[in-house]
């Protein structure tokens, strides 16, 4: 399972952004799908996840309200739209599969990452 994140850049505070995340394969619509980040020095967290039920997502408290997440088993891809940016979302940006197995709220057992794509906001 190969993916590929795209989309990031340097954007400007209250500003939108859309990551794609492409994944290889033919089990895409099986996994969940998840997009993390990793800002300098911190830790990589979990900022949202999809089911392979669109309708099953997950946001973190950090982006929900501001954040959609959509995936399209067609074509392989899944989208992470973040509104309102602020400098705090700066940070690389990954997206992840793995089999389901946990609530898509747990950050676990996602065995397949991008390399990631830098998101930088400025004001």
């Amino acid at each position: 399972v190969r993916l590929v994140e795209s989309g990031g850049g340097l954007v400007q505070t209250g500003t939108s952004l859309r990551l794609s995340c492409t994944v290889s394969g033919d089990t895409f619509p099986f996994y969940d799908i998840g997009w993390f980040r990793q800002a300098p020095g911190k830790e990589r967290d979990l900022v949202a996840a999809i089911s392979r039920n669109p309708e099953l997502q997950f946001y973190s408290d950090s982006v929900k309200g501001r954040c959609i997440i959509s995936r399209d088993n067609a074509a392989n891809t899944v989208s992470l739209q973040i509104n309102s940016l602020k400098s705090e979302d700066t940070a690389v940006y990954y997206c992840a599969a793995r089999s389901p197995a946990l609530p898509l709220s747990e950050p676990q057992y996602y065995d397949y990452r991008g390399k990631g794509t830098q998101v930088t906001v400025s004001s």
